[in-house]
């Protein structure tokens, strides 16, 4: 998760993936240097050649991060990429990618300066031609490996393998890889044999970084999938989680797949969502032998929504009201920038306080609260995007994050600049601007009023419905606005 600046746990200059396969071999690491060609010309380090880019040196960010991680040295992950490389590529204006061949998101054309949006919208509201295309276009990113990037499957002290010249990596499909990352943020940080891996703190959630981190990954996902469809209007869809009530209505063959007719905690043997099998699943192992998740598919998805019985309370679905509450909220985050943090827009939006602000340790609500109704894979966060709901479920959760930036008018001064949780310091900022002016997308989606009057409710992007045509139509109830 290389970037010009760090998503949620990887500070570095410059360069958009986890390992590129091309420097990934013991002369790359031996260099520390990664900076490949874009045409893989000699004499054309990052494009230099064009003017795409140039290799330099990482200037790791060392602003302090809150008392929450203790171990200061101890994790790969720390002051990312410098355990692994440390000169990158800079890119140049509004090229990117780890060579620079890439554009920024939201340009395209061969020198990267025509705009280009894609249209994120509801999966509810897609023909049955697009909710099979959709669900195809899935299945073919669960099986084709990665052109690009490789995962490194041991920590990198033991990274040259038993014979000093093995690198632990290897190939895995573009949306394992997608899994992977997540993982690789959320996992804990391994302390050595014989001694118990610390876990209290995660990189990627409980802090600012939370919206950026997953934010920037599903742009990864996307990209990767436009690639692989050779097709840049491709778009990723969501899930309106906010329409309260015990019943998963994308739990469909149709679209994520139905609960089995044999298995109450396993998906419709019509769904092709029955055949996917998960990774990262053996964190046992991972803890304690000091080795990190490989490609390796493992057990079916589970999924049994709205039977959780030891937790009566995540089994109803937020409500359209839970919404409207968060997005009243008017400061981004609070000290101490953790799970306990109160009025705070993100610790909301992630679900550990109430929807109106307040913290409580027994709340879940709004995107936790929607993973836990899951009642399987998608409620546990280390597995939790191998159930594909997760995309879908986090896309709403972006939108719920850009149509707050857009009706607060936040600058990057309200995202702390330190002492947040390690990984959550203002450098994740790049993605903490607006989508549809920034960042190359859209949501196809509209929200109710802060009034709640049934007549008057506004939205930076408007959903072409009869009921929404006109701002004094009636609506019986918030819960129809929800459900269309």
């Amino acid at each position: 998760m290389w970037k010009s600046v760090c998503l949620a746990l990887m500070c570095v200059v410059l360069t958009h993936a986890q390992f590129p396969r091309q420097c990934v071999t013991p002369e790359g690491l031996q260099s520390g240097t990664c900076c490949p060609s874009p045409t893989g010309l000699p004499n054309d380090e990052c494009g230099s050649s064009t003017g795409r880019g140039q290799c330099v040196s990482i200037a790791a960010d060392r602003r302090p991060h809150g008392p929450q991680y203790p171990h200061d040295g101890r994790d790969d992950r720390e002051r990312w990429p410098l355990r692994f490389f440390n000169r990158t590529c800079q890119c140049n204006g509004n090229f990117s990618g780890f060579n620079c061949g890439r554009c920024r998101h939201g340009l395209t054309g061969p020198n990267c300066d025509q705009r280009s949006t894609v249209v994120c919208r509801n999966v509810m509201q897609m023909s049955t031609d697009e909710k099979r295309a959709f669900v195809n276009d899935l299945d073919q990113a669960k099986r084709t490996v990665h052109p690009d990037l490789v995962i490194c499957t041991r920590h990198y002290q033991e990274i040259f393998g038993p014979d000093g010249a093995s690198v632990q990596c290897e190939n895995i499909t573009i949306y394992n890889y997608f899994v992977w990352t997540h993982y690789y943020s959320v996992s804990k940080t391994y302390m050595g044999p014989g001694q118990q891996s610390f876990g209290g703190v995660d990189f990627s959630h409980e802090g600012p970084g939370f919206v950026t981190w997953h934010r920037y990954h599903l742009l990864q996902l996307e990209r990767d999938m436009q690639d692989m469809l050779g097709d840049p209007s491709f778009a990723l869809l969501y899930w309106n989680f906010a329409i309260g009530g015990s019943e998963c209505d994308i739990c469909t063959d149709d679209l994520l797949g139905a609960r089995s007719s044999f298995d109450t905690n396993g998906i419709s043997s019509n769904s092709v969502f029955s055949q996917w099998r998960v990774i990262c699943e053996s964190v046992e192992e991972y803890e304690t032998l000091g080795t990190i998740c490989n490609s390796a598919e493992t057990n079916p998805i589970r999924r049994n929504p709205a039977v959780n019985v030891a937790r009566p309370m995540v089994q109803r679905l937020p409500e359209p009201q839970d919404i409207i509450d968060c997005l009243e909220l008017n400061t981004f985050d609070t000290p101490p920038y953790y799970s306990t943090s109160s009025q705070s827009f993100r610790n909301t939006i992630e679900g550990y306080s109430a929807p109106q602000g307040n913290y409580d340790p027994v709340v879940r609500s709004l995107h936790n609260l929607a993973h836990l109704f899951l009642n399987g894979t998608g409620g546990q966060t280390h597995l939790s995007p191998n159930d594909p709901i997760f995309i879908l479920l986090h896309t709403f959760t972006d939108a719920i994050f850009d149509e707050w930036l857009q009706r607060h008018t936040a600058g990057t001064v309200v995202y702390p600049e330190e002492n947040a949780p390690i990984g959550h310091n203002r450098e994740n900022a790049e993605m903490f601007v607006t989508a549809p002016e920034n960042l190359g997308y859209t949501y196809e989606v509209q929200w109710p009023s802060e009034a709640i009057n049934h007549e008057t409710y506004s939205s930076h992007f408007t959903l072409c419905h009869p009921i929404y045509k006109k701002k004094t139509d009636k609506i019986k109830s918030v819960s129809d606005l929800f459900h269309h």
